[in-house]
């Protein structure tokens, strides 16, 4: 190793590893509450009594008034772990992009595509979440009506496939990272999140047909 690399090579702490695992574990609670979350909202395909019964549960037990918040919270918290690792500045996006090219390596590209929508989603997802909780009661007719805004819908079919490629990336990598995905089955760890990313995708574009086609 040379002097300047040994120079500017910086020892990894205790502390380090606490923030990945901090990391890793608010990203895993983002991960299942966006499936969940789909699987809640997606709902109103079976119609606008099954959506506003599901969400006047969460809204009685108050779980909408204190769980949005505390969502927002891990966002938020995961976001600031997420970029210590993330190259904002041209020059080191630069060299990023020119070792991804050069390795050719998959795993590089996902994480290129995961940072990638991480900047779309914090600012897209805030806006979300801002709308959503400042008109509380969530209900089907505030959904469809929001969606029928065709500028809304534009946000939401650019928002959908970012959220869940970057979920199920996500999902990938903490496998990785923490030995549940090895050498062994990653190759059908990658056909599964490919699965799973195309399967959720499928159903928010059903949802947002369905929002646009119910009666306000």
């Amino acid at each position: 190793m040379s002097l300047s690399l040994a120079t500017h090579a910086r020892p990894v702490g205790k502390s380090s590893a606490w923030l990945d695992w901090l990391q890793m574990l608010t990203g895993a609670c983002l991960i299942l509450f966006m499936w969940s979350h789909m699987i809640l909202v997606s709902s109103v395909i079976f119609g606008a009594g099954a959506m506003n019964a599901l969400a006047e549960f969460f809204e009685s037990t108050g779980m909408a008034q204190v769980g949005g918040p505390m969502i927002g919270l891990v966002f938020l918290t995961h976001f600031v772990l997420a970029a210590r690792k993330v190259p904002f500045r041209s020059e080191e996006q630069t060299v990023m992009a020119a070792h991804a090219r050069r390795l050719r390596h998959t795993d590089t590209w996902l994480w290129v595509v995961q940072a990638a929508t991480a900047m779309v989603i914090l600012i897209m997802g805030a806006i979300h979440m801002w709308v959503v909780l400042t008109d509380l009661p969530i209900t089907a007719a505030k959904s469809a009506a929001r969606i029928q805004d065709g500028w809304w819908l534009v946000f939401y079919l650019l928002l959908l496939p970012m959220v869940e490629l970057h979920v199920g990336i996500g999902y990938y990598r903490i496998g990785v990272k923490w030995g549940f995905i090895r050498r062994d089955n990653r190759k059908n760890a990658k056909k599964f999140e490919n699965i799973l990313t195309v399967f959720f995708i499928v159903i928010g574009l059903i949802t947002l047909i369905r929002f646009l086609t119910l009666t306000v």
